[in-house]
């Protein structure tokens, strides 16, 4: 060995070979590391990628009841989902997620080691990695336009509970309205919020008028009734005329008083006593007179007698014999009285008037245009509307009937030609009422006018006026509310307010959704007015129902009674939810384009082609019970919220 080193030594040829095998581990050395680290480099992205999608999901799984569990667990899926260990040679991963303020900032920590695949031969066989990520969600300017299906069918119970529909939404509400103030506590965010509940009207007319009572009609023509009278001639008695007088006199009968002697003279014959008989005493008033009236009538006559009764008296004598055994005769007196009577008659004719007058006969039921002056201002009404035509004043609710429309199934709107067809006022969102043209303003809806026409069957029926009708039913949602920045009082309360009733017209949710919160509608100067931060404004329409489009021909909605008014449809109720849904589909087209995302919940029923038609790109929700609704408006908060990686 020794001898062959020497010679290897002196012999310089061939030497590359053992410099290269010295300077061999050197390089594998350094290539390896660089290879190794690499994968390191690879595997810390991965994990710190990982990482942020898991506090991201676990922020946004965040609800009112804070980061637990639930969230975590949330969190560990979509970190594990998106670190898969195999991938890049790791092992032993370790992720944990907390929050120190109820689920506002998720913090998180992974943790993995990558095998070494080449510095493994020099003593490394693994390296160590470890990343840290945060999340929060934030909130910028939000205005938020939740349209709601308050029909008769959210009072249905849901299956299972005691609880309605509608309770369910108003919790659902609630807790929508908590997640959203706390995404925005400690920001300088503006989030309003405007409401339009719908069914088969909606209660937008106080609004109207406080923008301009000119936006109303004056007159407005309503499928009613009124009173038939029949014209009745008649004698009536008005009193008698100038009386006339007469007068009369006359006595009464006399009466004797009794007889006492007035003489203690005795004569012997009667003839004796007779002579010597004193002459009568003159009549003289006997107390204070009286007076009495009687009325007779005969004849068309009246005859009123007044009677003056004078009491009179006088003494009279006679003779009386003392007995009958010859004694004598004596002179006695007696007290005579009768009474003077004075009549005085006062003689009238009667007088009559020939008086005209209107008795009550029967309704017409047909249509009657109504001045609406003062029940728009709602202030009381007075119309003859009450028993027999009575007069009955009637105070308006709010609630409204549309303008003009045109009665067709072939309704579009594109960005370049807009809303077709063009004059249909109703589907206008942006044009303001004009003056002296009736067509492009709101009537008042009047639901104590609103009658059907029967026929003789009692079947609804195509004549322009019957005798015989029935009271339309009409039905006035909660009022609608502008966009306003709201406490939770006043959030809860207004959600607390909500009633179910009537059908259900979406084109007409729709309708007032868009024209209350449109920037270049008739609340425009409210819509755009900046926030004090100077920020964009996202702007969200929620639709919530519970049920397929079901409008109705025979009630007074905000089209009128249908089947008389055919303002939809031809003959008043041939395609006449087909005819709704075009309308409401095509406004679904006008609110993307106004730059709106419509977010759509069916809840309780199926999420059709035309509710998915309406929704913006991944913004809709099928709730089949509250859980699902309340998970739903979640899920919308979160979005509208700006969920981010805050390190």
């Amino acid at each position: 060995m020794t001898g062959w080193l020497s010679r290897l030594h002196l012999n310089s040829t061939g030497s590359i070979l053992p410099l290269a095998a010295i300077a061999l581990p050197v390089i594998l050395t350094m290539v390896g590391s660089g290879l190794d680290m690499s994968r390191v480099y690879k595997a810390r992205n991965r994990l710190q990628t990982a990482c942020d999608a898991g506090t991201l999901a676990g922020r946004r799984a965040v609800t009112n009841d804070g980061y637990d569990d639930d969230e975590k667990a949330v969190a560990n899926s979509f970190f594990h989902t998106n670190f898969v260990e195999s991938d890049v040679g790791a092992s032993g991963t370790t992720f944990v997620t907390s929050s120190p303020d109820e689920g506002n900032f998720i913090h998180g920590t992974a943790e993995t080691s990558v095998k070494m695949a080449v510095m493994g031969v020099v003593g490394f066989d693994t390296f160590d990695i470890s990343v840290n990520c945060q999340a929060t969600l934030g909130v910028g300017n939000s205005d938020i336009t939740m349209v709601l299906d308050t029909t008769g069918s959210m009072g249905a119970t849901l299956s299972g509970t005691s609880q309605t529909r509608i309770q369910a939404l108003r919790a659902a509400m609630k807790n929508f309205y908590d997640t959203l103030a706390m995404e925005a506590t400690g920001s300088n965010a503006r989030i309003r919020y405007s409401f339009v509940p719908y069914s088969s009207s909606v209660n937008v007319g106080r609004l109207i008028n406080d923008r301009d009572p000119d936006f109303l009609a004056d007159q407005w023509p309503i499928q009613s009734r009124e009173p038939v009278f029949r014209t009745i001639n008649e004698q009536v008695f008005v009193g008698w005329d100038e009386p006339v007088f007469t007068s009369a006199e006359n006595y009464s009968a006399k009466t004797s008083g009794s007889a006492s002697q007035f003489s203690t003279t005795n004569y012997s014959s009667q003839n004796s006593c007779n002579s010597a008989l004193p002459s009568d005493t003159a009549w003289s008033n006997n107390g204070a007179s009286f007076e009495s009236s009687s009325t007779t009538s005969a004849s068309g006559r009246q005859v009123v007698t007044t009677t003056t009764t004078q009491p009179q008296i006088r003494t009279r004598y006679t003779c009386v014999r003392t007995n009958n055994d010859g004694r004598p005769w004596r002179v006695f007196s007696y007290p005579v009285t009768r009474n003077f009577l004075t009549y005085q008659y006062a003689t009238s004719d009667a007088v009559y008037e020939t008086r005209t007058r209107q008795e009550f006969s029967n309704w017409a039921y047909k249509q009657v245009n109504f001045s609406t002056v003062d029940y728009k201002r709602f202030v009381p009404a007075t119309v003859n509307n009450g028993a027999n035509g009575t007069p009955v004043s009637y105070t308006w609710n709010g609630c409204i009937e549309e303008r003009d429309t045109v009665a067709t199934g072939s309704v579009s709107y594109s960005s370049l030609l807009g809303m077709s067809p063009s004059d249909a006022e109703d589907l206008n969102i942006d044009k303001l009422p004009q003056a002296g043209d009736g067509s492009t303003k709101w009537g008042p809806m009047w639901p104590e006018l609103a009658y059907y026409r029967l026929n003789s069957s009692n079947a609804l029926t195509n004549l322009s006026e019957t005798t015989r009708g029935a009271k339309a039913q009409s039905f006035c949602p909660q009022r609608a509310q502008l966009l306003q920045e709201m406490e939770q009082s006043s959030f809860y309360s207004y959600a607390d307010s909500l009633v179910a009733a009537g059908a259900t017209y979406h084109d007409l949710g729709m309708i007032w959704g868009l024209r209350l919160n449109s920037p270049e509608g008739p609340w425009q100067e409210l819509v755009n007015a900046t926030p004090n931060n100077g920020a964009k404004v996202a702007r969200h329409i929620i639709f919530m129902t519970d049920g397929m489009m079901e409008p109705n021909y025979s009630i007074q909605s905000t089209y009128g009674v249908e089947w008389h008014d055919r303002r939809v449809t031809d003959d008043g109720y041939s395609n006449h939810a087909a005819r709704h849904t075009a309308r409401f589909r095509a406004l679904c087209d006008v609110a993307k384009a106004k730059g709106f995302r419509v977010w759509v919940i069916a809840f309780g029923s199926s999420l059709t082609t035309d509710l998915t038609y309406c929704a913006s790109s991944n913004s809709s929700f099928l709730a089949t019970n509250a859980n699902q609704l309340n998970t739903a408006f979640q899920d919308i908060a979160k979005s509208v919220g700006e969920l981010r990686v805050y390190q």
